[in-house]
């Protein structure tokens, strides 16, 4: 089969396209032959070598996301799955090929209507930001920036948070024509990367989305109100300065929170019960999903390269 391997950490020009045996399901598992494939921020991480190493090799073969239909079955699996649509997390590794496999755990079917680039759109990235919205505690009424708001998570935070009643959905963006498209999505605040550009909007906020971090995340530190929430979510943007810790500090008296989040923490059934809502409400119209474009498997450099100059608005999805 085809697919794409880290040859070697850095830039796109790493990523090589080979072929390899396709993988077989082990006892549990299901073999996934994808329609779509997602392309996001962990896989850059990744790429740059900037999560541990040690448990991710040169080359093994990238990507987390994928949908399409099952093709193959491991020992203890229903007969009843096989040739249905599903959506799959595959781990940190194993998505970007003509095969893919996953545990039944992390396979979930695609209701009628939703199309295999929107599931791997959402799937993720839905989640991400449904439970960084409820750990942060947001509470109708109360303001959230969403920093970073262009890609997936941020597209899918900024729908939730207007749903869920906050006051004010603030957002930071590259672009003007962006930041219109994201106020279609709820967005009521349009800001820059440094934070700046809409007067009218709030000068601090209870809860602050992160999926950049990098070396502007001090800032937004400083951003908060009294009692305020900081989540990071992500780090596309590097990683933040060692000292940060220090804005904290210096906020002592505001009682600020600080906190990591991963949807590895959170139970499986609780994760699943909510990408099945998701994937139904964005079925139903109720829930957007934005796709940037849709490129062949062997055009992933391209994909990185695109969203490594931040010109991806939403989801790049592959194909095989």
């Amino acid at each position: 089969m085809k697919a794409v391997v880290i040859s070697r950490f850095g830039g796109p020009e790493g990523l090589e396209v080979v072929e390899l045996p396709a993988p077989a399901p082990a006892p549990g598992q299901v073999q996934i032959a994808p329609e779509a494939i997602g392309v996001g921020g962990v896989d850059a991480v990744l790429r740059r070598g900037m999560l541990g190493r040690g448990a991710f090799r040169e080359g093994q073969v990238l990507g987390s996301e994928v949908a399409g239909r099952v093709t193959a079955l491991g020992a203890g699996v229903d007969p009843a799955w096989l040739g249905r649509r599903v959506w799959a997390f595959t781990g940190l590794s194993g998505g970007y090929a003509e095969r893919a496999v996953a545990t039944l755990a992390d396979t979930l079917p695609l209701p009628a209507g939703l199309t295999c680039a929107d599931a791997v759109t959402l799937g993720g990235s839905g989640a991400v930001a449904h439970f960084a919205l409820a750990r942060a505690g947001l509470t109708p009424g109360e303001s959230v920036l969403i920093r970073g708001a262009a890609g997936s998570i941020g597209i899918a935070a900024v729908q939730l948070a207007a749903g869920g009643g906050a006051g004010a959905v603030a957002v930071t963006t590259s672009a003007p024509e962006r930041g219109a498209r994201l106020r279609e999505l709820g967005a009521t605040h349009v800001l820059d990367r440094s934070g700046a550009g809409d007067p009218a909007a709030p000068t601090s906020f209870d809860v602050v989305i992160d999926v950049v971090g990098g070396p502007g995340l001090p800032l937004f530190i400083d951003r908060l109100r009294p009692n305020g929430r900081y989540l990071a979510v992500g780090v596309v943007g590097g990683h933040p300065p060692a000292d940060f810790g220090t804005h904290l500090l210096e906020g002592f008296r505001k009682s600020l929170t600080f906190a990591t989040f991963s949807t590895d923490t959170v139970p499986v059934p609780d994760v699943r019960a909510v990408r099945t809502a998701h994937f139904h409400a964005a079925a139903r119209g109720d829930l957007r999903t934005v796709v940037h474009a849709v490129l062949p498997l062997d055009q992933a450099v391209l994909a990185h390269e695109e969203m490594a100059a931040g010109r991806v608005f939403g989801r790049l999805v592959l194909t095989p």
